[in-house]
Formats: C-alpha cells, structure tokens, sequence
C-alpha cells in the first residue's frame, strides 16, 4: 500500500467526521447571532518523487487539513480558516470570523446561494482511485520513465521525472442544510528532456494526469513521447515576419478556452473589465460550433455534483452553434449582475469543445488538422503573459513547427503570435477529434485562420 493512502474505509469515516465538525460549527455560528453560516473542509495526502540522472532528487509525503468558515450577519460577512482541525484552532476561526462580520459593510450580494438550488442527487461520478504504490516502487517507476527517455539517441540530459499520488476529501455544508460530501484521486506522471547539437539545446516534456492509476500511458511510451517531442525541436529555427494560419495543439489550444471562460466570468464581468462584456446571446464563434460543460462525465478531471456553494451542476451549454449561451457566474456575481447562479462557484466543471468543422464530413484527427492548416504555424509552446481580457489584445512568444502543403518541415523558436481574441474566436477553421483529456477543459486542436507572426 501507498506510504500515506487513505483506505476506503478510512475515506468513509473522515468524510462523516468532517462533516459532522461542519455541521457542529455551524450550530455554534448560529447560536452566536449569525444569520447564515458555510462551512468548507477537507483532508489531502499526496506521495511526490523526483528522480533526475538514475538517482533520487526528492521525496515528498504530505497531509495537509483545511478548515474554512464564512458567516453572515445579515449583509455583513465574515471570513476566517486554519489548517488545524483540533478544538481549540475551530473555536478561534469561529470567534474570529463573527468579530470580522461586525466591523465590515454590508454589501447587498453577500449571503449563501438561493436555498432551493442546492443539490439533492449525488452521483457515483467514479472519482476515487487510491493508488496502492510505496516510495520505493514511485522511485522505481520514475527511474523507468526517465530510462525509456534517455535511451533515445541525441538525448543529451534529463531535467528529471515525476511521480505524484494524490487523495483529497472534503465536506461542504451550510446554514440551508446542505452537507455535500466529495472525494477524489488525482495522479500524474512526467518527464522533462534536454537534447542539442551545434545550433543549441533544446528541451521538451510530456506528462500523463489520471484519476485512476490503470489509466496511465506505460512509463516507456511516456519516457519515448517526451524523447520524440525533445528531438524534434533541435534545429529550431526562426521565421520571417508575416500572416498565416496557426493551429494549437489540444494542450495549448485549451488555454484559449481558458481566456473564454476568464472573460465570461461573472468577476470580469460585473467589474467591467471584459472584452465580452454584453456580449450573451451574440455570436462570437462560427456557427458550426458548440461548447458545452458537461460536471458529470465519469473520472472527468472537473466532475462534482455541486458547485463551491453547494449549487447543483448539470448540463448546459456554454456556446450553442457559435452563440454565447450565458456566462460563468457563482451566487455573488450573479446578484452582481441582477441574474442568476450557473452552478460555477469555485470554476467550471468539464467544459467540452465539441470536435467539427464547417465542411460537410467527420472531424479531422492531428494529421487531418495538419492537411486543413495547408501551410502556416503550429504552435505546440506559449510563453509570456500577454493577454489582455479587458481588450482582447492576445501577444504572446511561441515556438512549434512550420508546416508546408499539411506536412510539418521545420522547428520553429523564438516567435511572437498576435491577434485579438475576438477575431481568433470568430476565425476559428476546425477543431479537431485528438482531444486532451488531461484537462477539465477537454479540446482537440484549434485552427485559427490567421494571425500575426513576428520572427526576425
């Protein structure tokens, strides 16, 4: 067994004793005057090795305990947390969390989301995969990863391979009632690779995220992709200033979905500070596609029954045939804006781009995308902060691959891409069917059908 798992049955009993603490405490806030009470706590293990070169970098083993309380006396709000489950610590969280209350402004938004939207079905979503693996075999497998790598001529060095395995359990409850109970498993493996030649060095990586540990690519075919992906790069070159099509690989096109969901959040909106500002209900992508959040997908990275807040999460869609269907709004931003929760308090769960094109015909896999693209940019890296979500304005570095006549010819580096998001979200060509499941935001690549590239 893991050095630190939870067992199964020990998850049960934590759950109910964690739950049981909330539900105590909030009695006690409201026996001190408070009007609404919340209550967030959890328990979190996790084994972390490191290994670089064959030998044993770091081992990390942590338990770690939250305990967060938000009161409400009346408008007036009041927060407080400590990472100490004992007596006394939930005691002082509480007194100090009702002496906050009564010295801040009442704010007419404040105050637990609408009682009857809380969830009432919890589904068994399959997210709770205990890995039964100890130091030694986490050492074991790193070493493997990091030699399935390294093994490949022209690897040069090695920055090192991970193993992570992690538990967490956590409680929700509040003043309406409501105990929402979740647990999962997260774990990841990766390995980083460093090959070169006259022209320079060059790095690249690959990694696997899982809830369940069978899910796992083997240790060779992860140590082998980082290799390939590493080699490819030597010889990078840099590219003349022009115009061109560019497409996203699925792992860096998901952050174009990330700056969406960042500018259609209920906190962007009701500060103003949106280039999507008003914009529900208006196109602002091709007709053709659709991207729905979907919080109950089966060992999906995002899946829970209810939001931060307790809200139930369901189907819906964010994107309908190019139309923003609604925004991202907790309880808080949604009073904000004189509108309703969408069950996202806490984020998004699951957000799926649905694959199409505006052609008649099946979605394109990779070298399908790489056919559409013709001859123009792929991006596999971004770097730099960029983007602006109050204009739109997106300028970020860049490296990948020039792509000539849907064949890739060359490594690239050392570029900038620029554009407005929204004429990338309005140009996008095709997205395709190789979809990143490593990601609560679960897109295949993205075709944009042109931007600015700024090269020597």
């Amino acid at each position: 067994m893991s050095d630190i798992a939870i067992s199964q049955d020990t998850s049960q009993r934590e759950l109910d004793r964690l739950a049981e603490l909330a539900e105590d405490v909030i009695r006690r806030a409201r026996a001190a005057g408070a009007s609404q009470a919340e209550v967030s706590a959890s328990i979190g293990t996790g084994l972390n090795v490191n290994v670089r070169l064959g030998e044993v970098e770091t081992v990390e083993h942590t338990r770690d305990r939250g305990f967060g309380l938000t009161v409400y006396f009346g408008k007036r709000k009041g927060s407080a947390s400590t990472a100490d489950l004992n007596a006394d610590s939930i005691q002082a969280t509480l007194d100090q969390a009702c002496a906050i209350a009564k010295y801040t402004e009442e704010d007419p938004a404040a105050g637990l989301a609408d009682a009857s939207r809380m969830a009432t079905q919890f589904p068994d979503l399959d997210l709770w995969h205990p890995w039964a693996i100890d130091t030694p075999a986490a050492i074991a497998l790193g070493q493997e990863i990091e030699a399935a790598g390294r093994a490949h001529a022209g690897i040069t060095n090695s920055e090192g391979a991970s193993v992570q395995a992690g538990e967490s359990l956590s409680v929700y409850a509040n003043s309406h009632g409501f105990v929402g109970r979740e647990r999962g498993t997260r774990h990841s493996l990766a390995l980083s690779l460093i090959a070169g030649d006259e022209a320079g060095m060059q790095r690249d990586d690959w990694y696997d995220a899982v809830r369940s540990a069978n899910d796992f690519m083997s240790a060779r075919a992860l140590g082998d992709k980082a290799a390939e992906r590493t080699l490819a790069r030597v010889g990078a070159r840099r590219l003349s200033t022009r115009q061109a099509p560019v497409l996203f690989v699925p792992e860096v096109a998901r952050g174009l979905i990330g700056h969406l969901i960042g500018a259609v959040s209920g906190g962007s909106l009701y500060r103003r500070a949106s280039f999507l500002l008003d914009h529900a209900g208006k196109q602002i992508m091709p007709a053709w596609l659709t991207i729905v959040e979907r919080p109950h997908l089966k060992r999906g990275q995002g899946s829970g029954a209810f939001d931060a807040e307790g809200v139930a999460t369901r189907d819906s869609s964010l994107i309908e045939n190019g139309v923003l269907a609604r925004y991202i709004l907790g309880s808080y931003s949604a009073r904000k804006l004189g509108l309703e929760s969408t069950g996202n308090a806490g984020g998004i769960h699951n957000l799926v781009v649905e694959s199409g094109h505006g052609d008649a015909g099946p979605a394109d896999d990779f070298s399908g995308m790489l056919r559409r693209l013709g001859t123009g940019l792929l991006v596999t890296e971004v770097m730099g902060q960029g983007v602006n979500t109050i204009t739109g304005d997106y300028s970020r570095g860049a490296a990948g691959f020039w792509v000539e006549n849907g064949e890739i010819a060359y490594p690239v580096e050392e570029i900038t891409i620029a554009a407005n998001l929204r004429d990338m979200y309005s140009g996008i060509v095709a997205v395709g069917a190789d979809v990143d499941r490593r990601s609560h935001l679960l897109t295949g690549s993205i075709l944009i059908d042109r931007m600015t590239i700024a090269g020597e």
